[in-house]
């Protein structure tokens, strides 16, 4: 079996500019970090996870979209890494993999440039930002897009396609989203709250993260040990309320890790605060784990980043798996009302502080409409 590996990695969210800050502020538990917003919807105030830092324009103006600024953000973030990358391994064996949902949709509204709304334009800008000549491509699969480009990302090495890959996702506040969601009556005007009796919907947010992915260790390298994707075909917006075949896709990655239910010492939930996919993935953990594995969602920190959203939870989870470097082994909080809703099976849900005695795997839940179904499994040695 081929080992890949995260040798670094780097995140931007409406929680902060990189992943030391995100992660000590998803640590305080505090939905203090939205933007309170009236003029996407004109009248009506939302609350959005917007990253608040001013970006750098982007000269070539097929790329100049918030979405690759993002990217910027995070790829200056690791170029001593890259720029080690394409010396070890040269410009042609080193991949691009980005999963988006919006790319540059809202720039093609004023534009009319079909290249800004295309999925693969941020894959292509950052190969050309980065003077790479190898492999690239978009990934979109709605929510679950950040995990699927993981799992592309990972066949390319293990197949000899490519000796390296960036890979991770993007996504901006865009318009069309916002207003599909508001459309469907799942967008939330409060402060989004996952698995309460009182959830009522989704705060959307941006962000990105970017991750180095190599066959060969370094000293705090992450294991990627497993995946798992299912599909549920059973209704292009609304998941399943079983929640069969998202327990089926963590079922795969557990087998693909080579690990046992009781072997997760943490589960990053997808829950978004929507009735239907909270009782989904409630019903979905339960199956496997029953209440025994501490979980949290960040969406409500973070905003629903939408093809972005796992992208930025794997990189909360590396960093959870980083502080075995220090010992602490705080897991993120769950952020919410603290009434749990009683019609859904129990989900073990991380309090405020809590730390635990045991941090070596890390699962990560990504779920999306038309029923995509992904999930990832991240590790560290006891080395």
């Amino acid at each position: 079996m081929c080992q890949i590996y995260i040798t670094a990695y780097s995140c931007i969210c409406c929680l902060g500019d990189d992943i030391q800050e995100i992660f000590k502020n998803s640590l305080r538990a505090e939905p203090v970090f939205f933007t309170e917003d009236s003029e996407i919807i004109k009248g009506v105030k939302f609350p959005f996870g917007k990253v608040k830092k001013s970006l750098p324009q982007i000269n070539d103006p097929k790329y100049n979209l918030r979405c690759n600024q993002l990217l910027v953000e995070c790829s200056n973030r690791l170029k001593n890494e890259i720029d080690a990358l394409i010396v070890k391994y040269g410009k042609y064996r080193v991949g691009v993999v980005i999963g988006t949902t919006n790319s540059g949709v809202d720039e093609f509204e004023r534009s009319g440039d079909i290249d800004h709304s295309q999925i693969g334009n941020p894959a292509g800008f950052l190969v050309k930002y980065l003077g790479l000549k190898g492999y690239y491509s978009g990934v979109s699969t709605a929510c679950t897009s950040g995990i699927k480009a993981f799992s592309t990302a990972k066949k390319l090495v293990a197949n000899d396609v490519c000796d390296a890959v960036i890979v991770g996702a993007t996504d901006a506040l865009s318009k069309m989203p916002i207003f599909g969601f508001h459309s469907l009556e799942v967008l939330s005007q409060e402060k989004t709250i996952p698995f309460s009796q009182n959830r009522n919907g989704i705060n959307i947010g941006e962000g990105a993260a970017l991750f180095i992915l190599e066959k060969n260790k370094c000293e705090k390298s992450i294991e990627i040990l497993g995946m798992g994707e299912t599909s549920d075909a059973y209704h292009a917006a609304t998941p399943d309320p079983d929640g069969i075949q998202a327990s089926i896709a963590i079922e795969q990655a557990l087998k693909d890790a080579n690990l046992l239910p009781s072997d997760i010492d943490y589960i990053n939930l997808h829950g978004t605060g929507t009735h239907s996919n909270d009782l989904m993935e409630a019903n979905a953990v339960f199956r496997v784990f029953g209440d025994k594995i501490p979980s949290s969602s960040t969406k409500s920190l973070t905003g629903h980043c939408l093809g972005a959203s796992s992208a930025v939870e794997s990189a909360l989870c590396c960093a959870i798996l980083d502080q075995n470097i220090n010992k602490e082994k705080y897991l993120i909080p769950h952020c919410y009302d603290g009434v749990y809703d009683a019609m859904l099976p129990t989900v073990n849900l991380v309090s405020k502080n809590q730390k635990t005695d045991r941090l070596k795997y890390c699962l990560c839940n990504a779920f999306g409409f038309g029923g995509s179904n992904a999930v990832m499994i991240l590790g560290v040695s006891d080395e």
